[in-house]
C-alpha cells in the first residue's frame, strides 16, 4: 500500500444503525490508488444496489448495505452455512478527495467506489524547455 494512500483513505469502524436487529458484517475491501484518484472495492454479496447507502459526514465516508434474509416458501432450512446480515464500513477521507465527483456502482456483489482527487492534488509533470 502506498504511503500517501493511507493519507487519502483510512479505515474506520462503522457506527451500527439504530433499530437494526440483523447481524452486521464489515465487508472486506481492496483500496488502490491511481494517478487520478482512489478506488475502493468492497465485497457485499447479496446486496441489491438499491439497498446500498453511502454517506459522507465530517470527512468519514460510510457504506451500508442491507440484505434481506432468503425466504424458502414451503421449506424450512435444516442447515445453513451462509449467514444473512447487513454490511457497514467507514473510511476517513483526506482533503485530497473531490467529494462532488465520487461515483459508486455495484456488480456481482462488489461495490466499487471511485474517489477522484482534486485537480490541485494530482501529481503533475512539468516539461523542461531549453532556453
Amino acid at each position: 500500500m502506498a504511503e500517501n494512500e493511507m493519507n487519502t483513505v483510512e479505515n474506520q469502524p462503522a457506527k451500527p444503525a439504530s433499530g437494526d436487529e440483523q447481524k452486521v458484517f464489515m465487508p472486506r475491501a481492496d483500496i488502490y490508488e491511481t494517478p487520478a484518484g482512489v478506488i475502493v472495492e468492497a465485497d457485499m454479496p447479496g446486496v441489491d444496489g438499491t439497498l446500498i447507502d453511502i454517506t459522507i459526514e465530517n470527512d468519514v465516508l460510510t457504506i451500508r448495505g442491507k440484505v434481506d434474509a432468503p425466504e424458502y416458501p414451503g421449506h424450512k432450512p435444516a442447515y445453513a452455512e451462509y449467514e444473512s446480515g447487513n454490511y457497514e464500513r467507514a473510511f476517513t477521507l483526506s482533503r485530497e478527495i473531490d467529494r462532488d465527483r465520487i461515483e459508486a456502482g455495484v456488480r456481482n456483489g462488489v461495490l466499487r467506489l471511485t474517489l477522484p482527487k482534486l485537480s490541485q492534488a494530482r501529481a503533475q509533470k512539468i516539461a523542461v524547455k531549453p532556453q
